[in-house]
């Protein structure tokens, strides 16, 4: 399964945040999943509803992202 891109700067690279303000690198796939990017690390507690990009300013829902998906 693929890794969907940023519509901005075109990389995989996420992250999402927990109510303490704590980070969790991510990536979401073609069906919307969202895979943490080291394995073994749990998302519990984390917002799966709003991604960062790493590589600059977008922010949104991983279906929003799709909406504008670039492979």
């Amino acid at each position: 399964m693929r890794k969907l891109n940023c519509p901005q700067c075109n990389i995989p690279n996420f992250y999402i945040m927990n109510d303490a303000g704590e980070r969790r690198l991510v990536y979401v796939m073609e069906d919307l999943s969202i895979c943490p990017k080291n394995e073994g690390e749990s998302l519990d507690g984390f917002n799966l509803d709003k991604i960062y990009c790493l590589g600059c300013s977008w922010s949104g829902s991983p279906a929003r992202l799709k909406q504008t998906k670039r492979y």
